[in-house]
């Protein structure tokens, strides 16, 4: 009789492990702050349809903003409708990261300059020092041409709002590290509906945020984490090719 209980008991166990806590990561994973993701190269991402973000089953949209850009223009999440646009948080002054996240933009700017209907979304995490000239030094010095590459700049409990909970990328001032701001270096893409999207790992997950700290050239870093530029760049083309065969 005991081992037929052990046997049940066993039973429930798996089916609890199998059902049950995938489905309890996944909830902390949509209502976190993301530090680190599911990116890594024991899931590889999956060349599949793209999935949608969702936080309590919701897709995620792109919550309300309004800031200046390098040319002093207010911009606001509507002016990206219609539009596939990739967002990120930097800062001119960055030391370490940033650099390589301009030039990987710079990157699918280039590649994609044929293509009207996509834009870029620079949220600065330093906005005191960041003024809409320094942003537009920034861009020049970058050759960042796109009409629609906006570099972003305003009220800066606003903008760490966006970041930490409009998006769930962590940014965060911190006088111990280089440049004394540390943040990810993730790139979110969006679709011209406002909507978060992104690829499927192996586990059939959503990676979330694509890796923008690799660049296109280096193909892997020294912690063995792949560039995902490349993946980034197929996404953005594909969601632009969906758009004008509906």
């Amino acid at each position: 009789m005991k081992k037929y209980s052990y046997v049940g008991i066993s039973f429930i166990i798996l089916v609890f492990g199998i059902i049950v806590i995938p489905k309890i990561v996944n909830r902390v994973s949509d209502t976190s702050i993301v530090k680190n993701n599911r990116m890594s190269a024991d899931n590889p991402v999956t060349n599949e349809k793209l999935s949608y973000i969702k936080i309590n089953g919701k897709p995620r949209k792109v919550p309300e903003f309004a800031f200046l850009d390098q040319d002093s223009m207010l911009i606001t999440n509507h002016d990206y409708k219609g539009k596939v646009y990739v967002a990120e948080f930097f800062f001119t002054s960055c030391p370490t990261i940033c650099p390589k996240m301009t030039k990987n933009l710079v990157y699918l700017q280039n590649q994609l300059k044929d293509y009207g209907d996509f834009g870029v979304a620079s949220f600065t995490i330093n906005p005191r020092f960041d003024t809409p000239r320094r942003l537009k030094t920034y861009a020049d010095n970058y050759k960042i041409v796109n009409q629609d590459w906006h570099l972003l700049t305003g009220d800066r409990e606003d903008l760490y709002e966006l970041a930490n909970s409009g998006f769930n990328i962590y940014a965060a001032e911190n006088p111990n590290v280089p440049g004394g701001f540390e943040h990810n270096g993730y790139f979110a893409l969006i679709d011209q509906d406002g909507y978060i999207r992104s690829r499927y790992d192996a586990s059939g997950n959503p990676i979330i945020y694509y890796r923008g700290t690799i660049g296109i050239e280096e193909k892997i870093d020294d912690n063995g984490e792949e560039e995902q530029v490349s993946i980034l760049l197929e996404d953005i083309k594909k969601l632009i090719q969906k758009n004008k065969d509906e």
